[in-house]
This record gives structure tokens, C-alpha cells and sequence, in this order.
């Protein structure tokens, strides 16, 4: 059975491969995140063909950031697609141009936090300011809601902490960085289970590698709905 809070990230080569991948899966899938590795090999003709042909929701992560003039006209472009997510990084004019670019149409901006394959040695490497990861994702997500983002991206170990701030009351967190028990974590650093993502707050949570790694993806994907519903 469908549930829309599992969304599978195609981190797949190519757009052939997505869309086996999304018809293995078939109805157990009802939302699917495409992103940057998949743009060179037809993502965008793969968002528009699972969402058009196949009824599934589409998250496209493009993570974008430029000047607001340029931020603006992308989420346009991009917005014609009528995908239901796109994601911007969570610098308030960023957020602020992309809306103005989603406006009249129906795809929710989403800001990027701090991405969950970071922990604070590598903020330090890149010389952003003192201070704890959680207490940056949770001051960045009340300034990107703020400036008008529908929801933010963070890793499940904020969620609660986001889901408690008044900037947050009526939008979105979603959550990569879930790995169901036993799953390896790969390049993620601010982990935690779909239960417990969900428990905390997050609206979706995002799987990518422990459903398409698997001998049987559409078996991980349904444990991962019948986690999700006993939460």
C-alpha cells in the first residue's frame, strides 16, 4: 500500500534505470525524489514521464543557490515540470527568489538546512560559524520559513526541534539521512530510523540507497511503509 511520507530518492545512473527501478516498485511508491547525479541523464524527461504517465509525486532536488534574479527565473523553468518538491538552499533571498518563481503554480520550495553527510568538523572546514549543528539546522529553518520556504530539508535528528518552533507551524520538514536498523550509512553522518524520523516530526522521509540496493527493492521499500505506519 502507498504511503506518501516514503519518498525513494533514484540515485540511479540514468533515466532507464529510474524508471525500471520506479516499475519494480510499482505501486508500493507513490513519491520519488530525482536529483542533481540524474540531471545529465534525463532526469527531467524521467520527472516529467513518472509524474504525466505514471501519476507518482515528484521531489526535484536541485539544491539551487545564485543571485536572486537567476534563482527566480530556474524555479520558473522548473516549476513548468509540476513537480511537487524542488529544493533551494536555505539563504533567506534564496528562498525568497524561488517563491517568487513558484508563484501561481503548485510546487512547494523546500530549504536545504545543513546536508546530513555534514557534522561540525566539516562546517568548521568550511569556516561557517560557532555553534552546534542542531542549533544552526533549527535557526536556519526559522529564518528560511521565514522568508517563505513551504518546508526544509534536515536530517531526522532535528526534526523535533524544528517541528517545535512557531516559524514551523504548517510546514514541511523533510528528512534524508533515514536508514532503516542494520542498514549501512553510507556518506551520512545525522542518521536516524523512518519510525523515529516520523515520530519526531518529519512529514517525509527520504530512502534512497537501503531500497534500491536491495535484492528485493520493493520488499525494503514495504517494510519501510509498514514502519512508517506503526509509528
Amino acid at each position: 500500500m502507498t504511503d506518501d511520507r516514503l519518498i525513494v530518492a533514484l540515485d540511479v545512473p540514468d533515466a532507464l534505470s529510474g524508471l525500471k527501478l520506479a516499475e519494480t516498485l510499482g505501486d508500493s511508491v507513490g513519491f520519488y525524489k530525482i536529483g542533481l547525479g540524474m540531471l545529465t541523464g534525463g532526469g527531467l524527461a524521467l520527472a516529467n514521464e513518472l509524474k504525466t504517465e505514471h501519476g507518482k509525486r515528484i521531489f526535484l532536488d536541485m539544491k539551487l543557490f545564485d543571485i536572486s534574479a537567476t534563482v527566480t527565473a530556474a524555479v520558473r523553468g522548473l516549476a513548468q515540470f509540476e513537480v511537487d518538491f524542488l529544493t533551494v538552499h536555505g539563504d533567506p533571498h534564496v528562498v525568497a527568489a524561488a517563491r517568487e518563481g513558484a508563484a501561481g503554480t503548485q510546487t512547494k520550495i523546500l530549504a536545504v538546512t545543513i546536508l546530513t553527510s555534514l557534522d561540525r568538523t566539516d562546517l568548521d572546514a568550511c569556516m561557517l560559524e560557532y555553534g552546534t549543528v542542531p542549533d544552526m539546522v533549527t535557526e536556519r529553518a526559522r529564518r528560511a520559513f521565514d522568508a517563505g520556504a513551504d518546508g526544509v530539508i534536515a536530517s531526522p535528528q532535528e526534526a523535533a526541534a524544528i517541528r517545535g518552533i512557531s516559524a514551523a507551524e504548517g510546514g514541511l520538514i523533510v528528512t534524508p539521512g533515514v536508514r532503516p536498523g542494520g542498514s549501512e550509512l553510507g556518506d551520512q553522518k545525522r542518521v536516524a530510523t523512518p519510525a523515529q524520523a516520523i515520530r519526531d516530526g518529519a512529514d517525509h522521509v527520504v530512502v534512497g540507497r537501503p531500497v534500491w540496493q536491495s535484492a528485493d527493492p520493493r520488499a525494503a521499500a514495504q517494510a519501510i511503509v509498514d514502519e512508517i505506519g506503526g509509528a
